[in-house]
């Protein structure tokens, strides 16, 4: 049996590792997508399932406003045999010299919760990580954020003593490991292994520079010594690999003994440095040497798309649906939106039963109030499908299908209305904050009440097409084939996190809030080789 790379494909980001029992739990970035953190099942580190999010409510997570790529940070989830534990960062503004970095701490007795309203940590840097040691203590590490002039502005890990009975840090605050050569040093986390403890860290950057690397010390509180070996994961200066950016990485023992290592990857689109899913997690299978240190199984430190799996029994789920009939109550758990929680005041699934209602509010660019919902891409080539029944009054307002990555990179294949065409459907888009239409390309719908949208993506290449909702007409496609690979975190001016989503938004720039319906969605993944035999 192996284990095949990633294991969370698409926008899933800075694994946190750990198992409880017989179960394996992965918990990941959000960043500014809402809910916050979230958290992946598994029996046998092979199958993996989306089985819930931390962070659901506004008490716990409340981004309105916050930028694009900010939000949640590397969220460490643990466990000390009694309760799960979550430290998550908030990240408010990054720009700059400074960082506001708030870090909280969750909790809950089952892993889908309720969990706790957050007690803050503090602000001092960002990926925290508590390590639960066997004497009953707890300790907080986080890297250190240092604003000022010609200092390493990541500059250090620091750990503090944190007291569950006063539920606040105590003690004194000290730096235990100020990296390596390789610089760049965060996303920590504490390990206990023969009397010595580890400290493990990402460095060199998220992006292809990352490595994951190792220190130890006799005492939690140091001296901490680097691996002589140098990192212990790294993608770096090997392009070859179909893995790349691998980093910021967390272990777990299974109950057999066996060890592993989640992290962080990218795959890029085939002859680019961009990669549109996002950084992704996958699983490596370690070993210790006979003078304790961890090693990948079978030497190097480079990345492997299949690995051995680990002795036990095998546990796959029930695949999720690739079509919604938005038939439930709630939106299914592959459903985002920005910033804040979707509420009955711009969604509802019972209004029109059968239907997602989306009431329009503000553009595409706000940082606070959008109505949008959508999911990640997971595939280098797949289509989406809808239908919409929306009447626009004026320009003023759009609803359709986005393929979206923040406020300032999307692919819009939009209906609204204007002057000359009346009620029509067209593509806009917006690349590193520059507004784009095509309105040699824009069709009229005029009194067509039902209208499908769909998008089909080839790699580096997205083209859209439309046709009437009523049964009649085929699909035709509207505007120019476009390249997707701007809605990637490489392709910004200032560095970015998150991934691809592809959903479906309503915007009302008038203040009216006109309604938009939508029927279904269906997403598909396929392969190209196979396609090409039919």
């Amino acid at each position: 049996m192996t284990i095949r790379n990633p294991v969370l494909p698409g926008f899933h980001p800075d694994p946190s590792i750990v198992r409880v029992g017989d179960d394996f739990y992965i918990a990941t970035s959000t960043f500014e997508w809402f809910p916050g953190v979230a958290i992946h099942h598994s029996r046998d580190l092979r199958h993996w399932r989306l089985l819930t999010y931390a962070l659901t409510d506004t008490r716990q997570l409340d981004m309105t406003g916050n930028i694009d790529s900010g939000g949640v940070w590397a969220p460490c989830l643990s466990h000390d045999g009694e309760r799960f534990y979550l430290v998550y960062t908030d990240v408010k503004s990054r720009m700059g010299a400074f960082k506001d970095t708030h870090n909280y701490l969750v909790t809950a007795e089952r892993i889908e919760g309720p969990w706790s309203d957050p007690v803050y940590l503090n602000s001092s840097g960002f990926d925290p990580s508590l390590f639960h040691d066997d004497d009953g203590r707890k300790w907080l590490v986080n890297m250190l954020w240092d604003h000022r002039a010609n200092r390493n502005r990541f500059a250090g890990i620091v750990l503090q003593e944190y007291s569950p009975e006063r539920r606040t840090l105590i003690g004194e605050r000290k730096t235990i490991f100020r990296g390596t050569e390789l610089g760049l040093t965060e996303g920590p986390h504490l390990y206990k292994r023969g009397g010595l403890y580890y400290l493990l860290t990402a460095e060199g950057g998220t992006q292809y520079g990352h490595a994951a690397t190792m220190a130890r010390a006799p005492r939690i509180d140091g001296p901490y010594e680097a691996d002589p070996f140098g990192p212990i994961l790294t993608s770096a200066d090997r392009p070859e690999l179909p893995l790349q950016k691998a980093g910021h990485a967390s272990l777990v023992e299974t109950q057999t003994g066996e060890w592993y290592m989640a992290h962080l990857v990218g795959r890029p689109l085939p002859g680019t440095r961009r990669c549109v899913l996002g950084r992704e997690t996958a699983i490596q299978r370690c070993e210790w040497t006979p003078d304790g240190w961890l090693r990948l199984e079978g030497g190097g430190r480079s990345p492997r798309t299949e690995v051995r799996a680990p002795a036990l029994p095998e546990h796959p789920f029930p695949p999720r649906p690739a079509f919604d009939p938005f038939d439930a109550p709630r939106l299914a758990p592959e459903w985002n939106t920005l910033r804040l929680p979707a509420d009955p005041s711009w969604l509802s699934l019972t209004e029109r039963p059968g239907w997602l209602r989306l009431r329009g509010r503000e553009s595409l660019s706000s940082t606070h109030r959008q109505s949008l919902v959508a999911r990640r891409q997971q595939a280098f080539n797949c289509e989406a499908e809808t239908m919409v029944q929306f009447e626009p009054e004026h320009s003023q307002q759009m609803a359709g299908l986005i393929l979206y990555y923040d406020t300032r990179d999307y692919i819009y294949l939009r209906i609204s209305r204007d002057e000359k065409l009346g009620k029509h459907v067209g593509v806009v888009r917006s690349v590193n904050g520059r507004w784009e239409e095509f309105p040699e390309a824009e069709a009229s719908v005029e009194g067509v009440s039902l209208i499908r949208l769909k998008a089909c993506l080839r790699q580096d290449r997205a083209s859209f097409f439309y046709a009437p909702g009523d049964g009649g007409d085929g699909w035709r496609q509207i505007g120019p084939e476009l390249d997707l690979t701007h809605l990637s975190d490489e392709a910004s001016d200032y560095i970015r996190f998150t991934g691809n989503f592809i959903g479906l938004c309503a915007q009302d720039l008038s203040g009216m809030r006109k309604e938009a319906d939508f029927d279904y969605f269906a997403y598909r993944e396929y392969d190209l080789a196979e396609e090409s035999k039919r």
